[in-house]
């Protein structure tokens, strides 16, 4: 993904949000890339990481478990209210 200077500075977390998933970001200055922002091998773990971290030493019991279907139809829900 390549963006001009002025996008990269308006879009900082956006950028770095791309290179933690493992997009390479590519910064060019008047159409010629001159920088790149790439994840580092050793970053920390992400926040959801550490929530599966947790989920998987605490796991849901049964009568509290929620299929994915059903836990998106209650997310869409909760987001029709609030619109």
């Amino acid at each position: 993904m390549m963006y001009n200077v002025l996008e990269a500075r308006n879009n900082l977390s956006k950028l770095i949000a791309d290179a933690e998933s493992g997009i390479e970001v590519t910064i060019a200055r008047r159409g010629v890339p001159v920088a790149r922002i790439v994840p580092i091998d050793e970053a920390p773990s992400r926040t959801r990481n550490a929530f599966a971290g947790w989920l998987a030493k605490n796991p849901l019991t049964p009568d509290r478990a929620r299929p994915v279907d059903e836990i998106d139809a209650i997310i869409a829900e909760n987001r029709a209210a609030g619109a």
